[in-house]
């Protein structure tokens, strides 16, 4: 697979009518003497005068803002995600020092930006989402990060050129029809020994079984399947992992996710059962998602 060929393809999507107003609005940001803070919000602050004004027209023109939040000069973005709350579960779990570092899935960089805190050798984000890299360029000009974001999904990881100690796939898995080859391929990229923080959603059950949605799964068309954990350890062990802990089980709430201006949609909830909010609006167990941490053989 020549993965040059796919980036230059893929660059060509910045010029698409949607996403071409938003790359010529990042243009128009000057250069900021910046500090930044790596908190539960990733917040920037400078002594000089920033074109307020311009930064919101600029941030509400990248809508919807997923993952978060940031606070950009006093600008909080707030996020449909309290990305803090599973950044925060995960951390005690992990050590980046020195380590080469890959967020698989990574969104608009929310997690990436808070682990440079933790001085990771390298930090590469792939996800074939131009509205996603562009918002991440959007914060990553006044960060001034050497994080690297490439327009490129979970098939493509076996062939990059590195291959990485520590694997971030937040949220990926139950889009993926072949949930085993994907772990296969993030495998693949994963140095011997090194380790893949992963979560997912799940369902109850000590049994070898999963739920495979009809249509959706709590209003959302492209999950296929949502195993027991017994089912993940399984897959973890067909593709390649060892050692497989589970760090945590966190149903959804509110709390985490939920519709706010940023977005100007529907959110959680909107997803669960008016009437019992422990099942899905299809009538399936409401979302639950399990915490894993696994070793490449």
């Amino acid at each position: 697979m020549n993965l040059d060929e796919i980036r230059i393809e893929r660059q060509k999507w910045m010029t698409w009518k949607n996403i071409k107003p938003l790359r010529e609005a990042l243009e128009t940001l000057k250069d900021v003497d910046t500090k930044y803070e790596l908190g539960d919000t990733v917040k920037l602050t400078s002594v000089e005068n920033v074109d307020a004004e311009l930064i919101e027209t600029v941030a509400k023109k990248m809508k919807p803002w997923r993952k978060g939040p940031f606070d950009l000069f006093g600008l909080f973005i707030d996020t449909e995600w309290q990305s803090f709350l599973k950044y925060n579960l995960l951390e005690p779990h992990f050590n980046l020092e020195g380590k080469k570092v890959a967020d698989v899935g990574c969104n608009n960089g929310y997690y990436m930006f808070r682990m440079l805190k933790h001085k990771p050798a390298s930090i590469v984000g792939f996800d074939p989402s131009a509205l996603y890299k562009t918002q991440f360029d959007f914060i990553n000009h006044f960060v001034k990060s050497e994080i690297k974001y490439e327009l490129l999904g979970v098939e493509h990881f076996p062939f990059y050129e590195e291959k990485f100690d520590t694997v971030f796939c937040l949220g990926v898995l139950y889009h993926r029809s072949d949930p085993v080859q994907m772990l296969k391929d993030l495998a693949k990229g994963i140095e011997k020994g090194g380790e893949l923080f992963l979560d997912t959603f799940m369902i109850d059950g000590d049994d070898d079984m999963c739920l495979s949605p009809e249509k959706t799964y709590s209003k959302i068309p492209n999950i296929y399947f949502v195993p027991t954990i017994k089912v993940l350890k399984n897959w973890c062990t067909r593709a390649g992992f060892i050692d497989i802990e589970v760090l945590d089980i966190i149903p959804t709430t509110q709390e985490e996710q939920r519709s706010t201006p940023w977005i100007e949609g529907q959110s959680l909830e909107n997803f669960l059962d008016a009437d019992d909010p422990s099942k899905t609006v299809e009538g399936y167990p409401a979302p639950k998602r399990v915490y894993i941490k696994a070793i490449r053989k």
